[in-house]
């Protein structure tokens, strides 16, 4: 492999996600420092002209090359960033143009791997590379690549999915994940978690890990739900039930269903999981804890019902997350 290059595209356009482009290309680079040889990535820019493009975030970024020019190479990889809108309700909306559709569909035939970052996964979807397939995307949109195709088996829950030479990646930071188990399949894995040391991530997280974080969700947009997710917190290591929450909040357990699915898109029984599922990683990262004094802080009850959550919710076993995130002092 000494000397051979990949040949990796970036698509840009006109209001894309600063991040899912400039993301990447911060993996693959540090590869070098990583290897011995000239083995590793040649990564460009492609956009429909040679214009500056101006991004969601202000910047504007120069392309390297056209879409048409890049078209003419075989292309190792194809990495499809997204964009969005946001309405007055402050509901988020992924944009599918249907020129860059276009040029997906070119360009993904001439590529070996196709790639998408948070709601590029619309974009794949839209020109048809999704199809029968199982992918992920910002949960955020998820509702609506699941509705506008109906033809993905769409998941919002992992931080990527490979599915085939098609790879779909989750919102935001995720791309950084999502470029590393790239490299981990071309350079192997030792490879890839040196990278990830010089990124300062503290390992690669695996596919199946949950991009669903409670602490770091958005600030509800209604006081009622935001007392209900601090009454969860407070209550998290007792018996805590649908009917608990319903309760505090004044409202049949029917509405409460209907409060967080239309506030989180999930229901309470499954924000409860989440949230004990939150505080037990915690301790699994930060204490030595046995799996039984986990389970009965997080509201788990034994170790068997923590380790089926864990299974559940992140693809993996406690110990074995426990193995990876485990942070010393």
């Amino acid at each position: 492999m000494s000397g051979v290059r990949r040949f990796i595209v970036i698509m840009l356009f006109d209001g894309v996600d600063l991040l899912d482009v400039t993301g990447p290309p911060e993996v693959f680079a540090l590869l070098r420092r990583e290897t011995d040889d000239d083995t590793g990535y040649e990564v460009v820019l492609a956009a429909e002209t040679m214009d500056p493009v101006t991004t969601a975030a202000g910047v504007r970024v120069l392309p390297d090359v056209t879409f048409a020019e890049a078209s003419l190479r075989a292309i190792d990889t194809l990495l499809v960033p997204g964009s969005v809108e946001v309405d007055e309700e402050r509901r988020v909306h992924a944009l599918t143009d249907p020129g860059v559709v276009d040029w997906v569909r070119t360009l993904a035939a001439r590529t070996r791997r196709v790639t998408s970052v948070c709601v590029g996964a619309h974009l794949l979807a839209a020109a048809g590379l999704l199809d029968g397939r199982r992918a992920t995307t910002h949960w955020s949109t998820a509702p609506q690549l699941a509705a506008d195709h109906p033809s993905v088996e769409v998941d919002a829950d992992p931080i990527f999915i490979r599915d085939g030479g098609v790879w779909t990646g989750a919102g935001i930071t995720a791309c950084l994940d999502l470029s590393l188990a790239l490299v981990a399949e071309d350079f192997g894995e030792a490879v890839a978690l040196r990278v990830a040391r010089q990124l300062v991530m503290y390992l690669k997280r695996p596919s199946g890990q949950s991009q669903f974080s409670v602490p770091v969700e958005p600030v509800s947009t209604t006081r009622r739900m935001a007392e209900l997710r601090h009454f969860v917190t407070q209550h998290i290591a007792g018996p805590l039930t649908v009917a608990d929450l319903a309760r505090h909040a004044h409202v049949s357990e029917r509405q409460l269903t209907r409060i967080f699915k239309t506030e989180l898109g999930m229901t309470p029984a499954a924000y409860i999981e989440a949230a004990r599922v939150e505080v037990a990683r915690n301790r699994l990262e930060t204490s030595d804890d046995t799996l039984d004094r986990v389970a009965s802080a997080c509201g788990f009850g034994t170790s068997d019902t923590l380790i089926r959550a864990f299974r559940r919710k992140l693809g993996t076993t406690p110990t074995e997350y426990r193995s990876r995130f485990r942070r010393s002092g």
